[in-house]
């Protein structure tokens, strides 16, 4: 039997790499990134909760959009891990890793109608953009200038989907 390694061991594993970057800088930039990893595919699978469990009027638009939200956090799971493992990093992206390291706090079961599934997703990704501003600074401070590119191209689809989520909440009264 092949002992496996621990999720420690793991993560202070590095790859042999070309890329230019200390091993100081790639290690913190790691940590990072699978930081970033564990809030993106958590908030995925919240984004699939809301797809599944929407009820009410106007299940189908929103129906449609968690699963948009979904299908795009997929394409940044994948981004983000490929970049840890260009780093010559391991990618720490296990459901069970996922749930235990998530920034993001856990989906509220007893919501409904779309309303409560909008604002969930609402504060839920408010959460992930703010990380996302923080993990631009702190990977261009560390002289990662790629890893800071990735993080600002995630953080401007993720502020336009929370433009989109915060847009069914406003109500008349809000206008005055």
């Amino acid at each position: 039997m092949v002992a496996t390694p621990t999720k420690t061991e793991a993560a202070r594993r590095f790859y042999p790499t070309r890329i230019d970057l200390p091993v100081e800088v790639r290690s913190q930039v790691v940590n990072l990134l699978n930081q970033t990893l564990a809030a993106t595919l958590d908030l995925k699978t919240q984004s699939k909760q809301a797809h599944w469990n929407v009820k009410g009027m106007d299940f189908y638009q929103l129906h449609e959009l968690f699963d948009e939200l979904a299908s795009e956090l997929e394409e940044y799971v994948d981004m983000v891990a490929e970049r840890v493992t260009a780093l010559g990093g391991t990618a720490l992206g296990t459901a069970r890793i996922a749930a235990a390291e998530s920034i993001l706090p856990e989906y509220p079961l007893e919501a409904i109608d779309g309303a409560d599934h909008v604002t969930a997703l609402a504060e839920r990704f408010a959460v992930y953009a703010k990380h996302l501003r923080e993990a631009i600074d702190e990977s261009d401070n560390a002289g990662d200038a790629d890893t800071a590119d990735l993080y600002t191209e995630i953080s401007r689809t993720i502020d336009k989907r929370l433009w989109f989520l915060e847009a069914h909440l406003v109500k008349k009264a809000d206008l005055a």
